[in-house]
């Protein structure tokens, strides 16, 4: 069997061609053309997102606004501006990395597809791209952000109870108690 493998549209994503060369039948799995262009574009972003520049741009950004942020019902106005520049700044940079990588792309007939595929994509874009788009998941990423760099973290102490394993345990435990 000869197996061939072709970069597909400048991302590192990469599609194995199998050409049968005996006299083996193996079953074939075809996608449209329209799926397989939506695919290498997640393929690209997910490139993008983990790339150092991506990953410092959104870091930087974070690190200048997060202090704005409480975790509280009520929304500032000073958030707005705060968002706005957000959306902007990395949405242009994916855009403009994706122009780079994938000729002819075009973002609105990748919202289309990613409207289409939406359950299909890994939860780590589809956060990403919901930071965008979405002021609540936004707020959340900042506050998460907050949290990791005042060094805090969820309590959960209050919560706790602490019950034996075996009701012995907690019979004669309490019967000692009681004398």
């Amino acid at each position: 069997m000869d197996i061939r493998g072709r970069s597909v549209q400048g991302c590192s994503e990469n599609i194995v061609d199998m050409v049968d060369m005996e006299d083996e039948t193996f079953a074939i799995s075809s996608s449209s053309a329209a799926d397989t262009a939506f695919d290498s574009v997640i393929g690209c972003i997910e490139d993008i997102i983990m790339e150092e520049a991506f990953q410092l741009l959104q870091q930087n950004f974070m690190e200048r606004h997060y202090q704005e942020f409480d975790n509280t019902d009520e929304n500032k106005l000073s958030y707005t501006p705060i968002f706005n520049e957000y959306v902007e700044l990395l949405e242009k940079y994916v855009e403009q990395q994706l122009i780079k990588r994938i000729p002819g792309f075009n973002m609105s007939t990748f919202i289309e597809h990613l409207m289409e595929h939406k359950d299909e994509v890994s939860g780590d874009i589809v956060d990403i791209l919901l930071s965008f788009i979405d002021f609540v998941a936004f707020k959340e990423m900042v506050l998460q952000y907050k949290v990791g760099k005042e060094g805090r973290s969820l309590d959960l102490s209050q919560g706790l109870v602490v019950t034996p394993l075996t009701p012995a345990a907690s019979s004669h435990t309490g019967s000692s108690q009681l004398q």
